[in-house]
């Protein structure tokens, strides 16, 4: 996906995310093919299959423009252990390239700091037909473990602008079948919804009659999701701090139901992307400050890959001298801010390191030990 003065690198809006693709084989597994965020560029691209199940994660993309072009320090974020509470899907590239080499003096490491850690599931790709029983499995097995998904809703038409991650459902109509078939698999626990990636920071490229037509999808899409499920948490796109001025983005949000408490939890941010947790929470809370709302909306942030911050030159495909951010939890002792999520799952390349949605354990061995 394209973005004016931002990086995404992702998913998914994505990668680093768990993703969920239909090759037939029907096995949803972690992971994320997205490179490239607004500051950095798009966002992401869509996942990549994996050999033993269907991996769905966004690819790269151009670096978006970055919003300041200043040069700004690199900080170092602090580490937050891992909430009992978020669910690690049993199926990832990383833990197939575990189990696969346990002898290789970076597992330990990997192991221990990426496959052990629980991360989004993507789906990806347009298969009405299956998205139910696919996202029953996730959500089935979640709540079997007393745990909570997070799940990544990545099937919007002009996905990323035609861009590395284009694709979704072939027009709304169908899009909105898909949401609703996509619903039917959330049971009746908590489960956290990763609301489109991109589809609200990068909707210039759409003329103004489609955007209201999108916006008018992505609401309703929020509202089948918490009827069906009243424990689901639904996210709305933010981009992130290097993206869209705070104003800006809040009055797209509105327009696209995430100030309704009967489409939205709130919004999600940085989803493939580097900018660090310090100044997600500043621009998150700026963004629901400006966008109203009941005062419960909140906010999640993608913290897979922002440990050493975004970097100075605005790369955002596989960049040296990334670190593994903040650890996925929902405790994050921050007001508004309800969660830090893995949604890009790290070591998942955004297209430099190996094709996109690729793991590459040389990547990961680098941001989980750097």
């Amino acid at each position: 996906m394209l973005a004016v003065a931002s990086v995404v690198v992702a998913v998914g809006t994505a990668t680093g995310m768990l993703s969920a693709l239909d090759d037939g084989r029907g096995a949803d597994r972690a992971g994320s093919d997205v490179t490239a965020s607004p500051s950095l560029e798009r966002l992401p691209v869509v996942p990549s299959p994996s050999t033993s199940g269907t991996s769905a994660a966004p690819s790269p993309k151009k670096a978006r423009p970055s919003a300041s072009s200043a040069p700004r320090k690199t900080r170092k974020e602090p580490s937050v252990p891992v909430a009992e509470g978020l669910y690690r899907h049993p199926e990832s590239q990383v833990l197939d390239w575990v189990r696969a080499n346990p002898s290789d003096p970076r597992t330990p490491v990997i192991e221990s700091r990426i496959a052990d850690r629980p991360a989004a599931v993507w789906f990806t790709d347009y298969s009405p037909d299956t998205i139910p029983a696919r996202v029953r499995a996730v959500t089935s097995g979640a709540a079997g473990q007393d745990r909570v998904p997070v799940l990544v809703s990545y099937a919007i038409p002009d996905r990323d602008c035609g861009g590395a991650s284009q694709g979704g459902a072939p027009d709304l109509d169908a899009y909105d079948a898909w949401i609703d078939a996509f619903a039917r698999g959330l049971g009746s626990a908590e489960v956290i919804v990763v609301l489109e990636p991109d589809s609200i920071a990068q909707a210039d490229c759409l003329g103004a009659g489609q955007r209201a037509d999108r916006f008018a999808s992505l609401a309703r899409a929020g509202r089948v999701l918490k009827a069906a499920d009243p424990q689901a948490r639904v996210y709305f796109d933010a981009g992130h701090s290097g993206w869209n001025p705070a104003g800006k983005q809040a009055e797209l949000l509105r327009q696209a139901g995430a100030a309704s408490a009967a489409s939205s939890d709130g919004v999600f941010s940085n989803v493939s992307n580097f900018h660090t947790t310090s100044a997600e929470i500043a621009y998150d809370r700026q963004v629901l400050a400006a966008l109203g709302g009941p005062a419960s909306l909140g906010a999640v942030i993608d913290t897979s890959r922002n440990g050493n911050g975004a970097p100075n030159d605005g790369e955002w495909c596989d960049p040296a001298g990334r670190k593994i951010g903040r650890a996925p939890t929902l405790s994050t002792g921050e007001a508004r801010i309800d969660a830090y999520l893995w949604v890009k799952l790290p070591g998942e390349s955004d297209g430099c390191k190996g094709s996109p949605g690729t793991f590459s354990p040389s990547y990961a061995y680098d941001l989980a030990s750097s």
